[in-house]
């Protein structure tokens, strides 16, 4: 879905009215928001990959619980409002 933003010089047209007008119609065509928009996009995971990486997250979570009962590690002291 390419939205091209295109001008041409009127005669007589100075080159800063050029750039004003060629301003107004990519900010008239969506184009700025939309490409922020994509900045940061990353790709979904897959539900294998999604599946695994909580399971070792699971099993990463029992192994400190049980190292915490044992003595080994400390304890993290809670951190914000409404954390476990």
């Amino acid at each position: 879905m390419a939205a091209n933003a295109e001008v041409t010089k009127n005669e007589g047209e100075s080159a800063i009215n050029l750039i004003r007008r060629f301003s107004k119609r990519v900010q008239g065509a969506g184009v700025i928001p939309r490409i922020r928009g994509n900045r940061y996009h990353t790709r979904t995971k897959s539900k294998a990959v999604q599946r695994k990486g909580a399971l070792k997250r699971i099993s990463r979570r029992d192994e400190i619980a049980e190292l915490i009962k044992l003595g080994k590690m400390l304890e993290k002291p809670v951190r914000g409002k409404f954390r476990r």
